[in-house]
């Protein structure tokens, strides 16, 4: 045989692989990594995602929780995991964004070691206070903080989060003192409940429920625009802060060298998933903004996610080894 038709054949055959590989996605199950414990924003977001998966698919999606090192623990899970279509993992801001320039010592580059497909949505921070210190706006806040030098506290999930970085972010510009107080996930909210702590920058669905119960003030969002779950909440760059963002979100990931294939299958899935008016409806009333769109815009959001961070990290100094 020539070696052009050789040629032609092997293609033929590298192509009819391809395919049939694409047709035959997913024919097992499906395990969808969370870094985090089960019940937070990126738990809820997984398993609504696989379950309308599992529906579509006809295969289980199982959500795995893989908590700890601030969501390095279940990232670095995924990043070894075989890239095959069958490892996928849920993340946010903190792993993907934050960690590669708050720790010192990760063994993997969560920006190079895994491949976007999709960002699921956006959810603004929303910086609430308890309602003993009677303020209602944020320059009201940052008025109370001046005139109490060294009485204010502001809780976090933990140092190097947004909720963290955002709180250093907006006591930095706005020129007053207040000292962090890192917690381990919703025992920052439990203290902000009582009034041991006086305010932090929440994830909106975490806190929702009790602002509208008048158990915290809202003082404004994170986000460049209102929140379409809040919308008559200003953003703290209307309030005086011109530029601030500071928000956490969330998307799909698979390890690198998952076939193009295979990622724009579980690309499409995910955003039809999203379109779905109950979801967007179910995830606008809990405090998210629905997003989608392609790997590609997803990929160059991260990028600009990292280097915005980097920058935040830096000046705030700080590190965990």
């Amino acid at each position: 045989m020539k070696l052009a038709p050789r040629i032609a054949l092997a293609c033929l055959a590298t192509l009819a692989m391809t395919l049939a590989h694409a047709q035959a996605y997913p024919n097992r199950p499906v395990k969808i990594l969370v870094a985090f414990t089960a019940g937070g924003t990126t738990d809820i977001m997984a398993r609504s995602l696989a379950q309308r998966l599992s529906e579509r698919y006809k295969q289980p999606f199982v959500v795995e929780n893989k908590p700890g090192a601030g969501g390095n623990i279940g990232t670095e899970a995924a990043v070894r995991s075989a890239p095959d279509g069958y490892t996928l993992i849920v993340n946010s801001v903190g792993p993907i964004a934050v960690n590669p320039s708050l720790y010192k010592s990760l063994s993997y580059n969560p920006l190079t070691d895994l491949v976007p497909v999709a960002q699921i949505s956006d959810v603004p921070n929303v910086l609430v206070a308890h309602p003993s210190l009677n303020v209602k706006t944020v320059d009201q806040l940052v008025a109370y903080a001046k005139a109490n030098p060294g009485k204010m506290n502001y809780a976090s999930t933990g140092v190097g989060t947004s909720s963290h970085l955002a709180g250093y972010m907006l006591a930095s510009r706005a020129g007053f003192e207040a000292q962090h107080i890192p917690y381990k996930g919703a025992e920052a909210l439990k203290d902000l409940l009582t009034g041991r702590v006086q305010f932090m920058f929440a994830t909106i669905p975490s806190v929702i429920a009790h602002i509208k119960a008048g158990n915290l003030v809202a003082l404004a969002v994170s986000s460049t625009e209102r929140s379409r779950s809040m919308p008559d909440v200003p953003t703290v760059a209307a309030s005086g802060f011109p530029g601030f963002q500071a928000g956490s979100w969330f998307g799909v990931f698979a390890p690198k060298g998952t076939p193009k294939e295979v990622i724009a299958e579980l690309n499409k899935a995910t955003n039809e998933f999203i379109a779905e008016k109950h979801v967007q409806a179910r995830m606008i009333e809990e405090g998210a903004d629905p997003v989608g769109g392609t790997p590609e815009q997803f990929g160059d959001f991260v990028r600009k996610e990292h280097e915005k961070w980097r920058a935040v990290v830096q000046q705030s100094g700080a590190t965990v080894n």
